[in-house]
């Protein structure tokens, strides 16, 4: 059997990238609009209500438009987009977030992609709210390195243009303290308040890592490095894509520094703990454009179609991706 699969907005650089993992695919046909009928909305409409799953990957504004475009009951429409990640009636694209979400995504016909540093976040936190160690009413902070593509085309065209020096140079932003990953960031690790969050952009293509450091005294009175570790272990016991490394990985410290795009090219997430007595460091690593974007979006059809989870996203195809 052959799906039809319709990318509104192929041109960008998540579009792109899920059209990468489709052309692997022989049970998926996918839907193409010519390049003098992109903006046309009946066209678009057309093969968004012809599809069996429709990728968003479009402005917020734009999706929802988009949205309001499908009346085909029959047709899924994944967004990648900020519009719909809190929104009711959406199930959220993050299969390993707790026990039911796979479900939640398999039955809904309308499901919201999580940013990417928000999945890197969540997938960190959320098993230490689960399992009692970190309290919902707890004040947390989180710094995210990320590569530049994720600010899409026109930044990476200005960072591999070259000669500015400002760019060589890691650089933070949203310094407002308003990111637009803070509320699915809330939502779906049940915090109660905004983490003070700063993301920084560096002079390399892809790969991220979101940071949470806490000190013990935060969490449940009595609780240790390993028992964090063993938490997230617990959570996410039989996973495929989430990784678990040891305490204190060795790797890591044996090396000195840490590797933010050791999961490029992969659709996987590592998570890390390093503790002292006193503080412990949460770290979670991806590919901000394969499980941080376009590899969770696909990763997600397929749950929702019934398909092998992982179909298009393991194997030595991806690194030509």
């Amino acid at each position: 059997m052959k799906y039809a699969v319709y990318v509104d907005g192929q041109e960008g650089t998540t579009g792109l990238r899920i059209n990468e993992y489709l052309a692997q695919r022989a049970d998926i046909e996918v839907l193409r609009i010519d390049a003098d009928k992109r903006k046309d909305p009946a066209e678009r409409a057309r093969l968004l209500n012809a599809a069996d799953v429709a990728f968003l990957c479009l402005p917020d504004a734009a999706s929802r438009e988009a949205a309001a475009m499908v009346t085909n009951p029959k047709t899924c429409l994944i967004d990648a987009s900020t519009a719909h990640r809190t929104a009711p009636g959406w199930a959220f694209g993050l299969p390993e977030l707790a026990k039911g979400q796979r479900a939640a995504i398999r039955e809904s016909k309308r499901i919201a992609n999580p940013g990417c540093h928000a999945s890197a976040f969540i997938l960190a936190v959320r098993p230490l709210v689960d399992a009692g160690l970190l309290s919902p009413d707890a004040l947390v902070t989180a710094t995210s390195i990320t590569g530049y593509s994720g600010g899409g085309k026109s930044m990476i065209a200005e960072y591999e243009a070259g000669g500015q020096p400002k760019l060589t140079a890691p650089r933070p932003y949203a310094l407002g303290l308003a990111h637009k990953h803070l509320p699915e960031m809330m939502a779906h690790t049940g915090l109660k308040q905004a983490p003070v969050f700063m993301p920084i952009v560096s002079n390399f293509y892809k790969g991220l890592a979101v940071t949470v450091p806490l000190h013990l005294s935060q969490l449940r009175a009595g609780a240790t490095p390993q028992q964090v570790r063993d938490a997230l272990a617990a959570h996410y016991e039989g996973e495929r894509f989430v990784h678990v490394k040891p305490l204190r990985d060795p790797d890591t410290l044996a090396g000195g520094f840490f590797d933010v795009q050791a999961c490029n090219d992969t659709n996987n997430v590592d998570l890390f703990v390093f503790g002292s007595e006193q503080q412990i460091l949460v770290m979670a690593r991806l590919d901000n454009l394969g499980k941080g974007a376009s590899g969770a979006a696909v990763q997600s059809m397929n749950v929702h179609l019934g398909v092998d989870e992982s179909l298009g996203l393991t194997g030595p195809d991806l690194n030509s991706i």
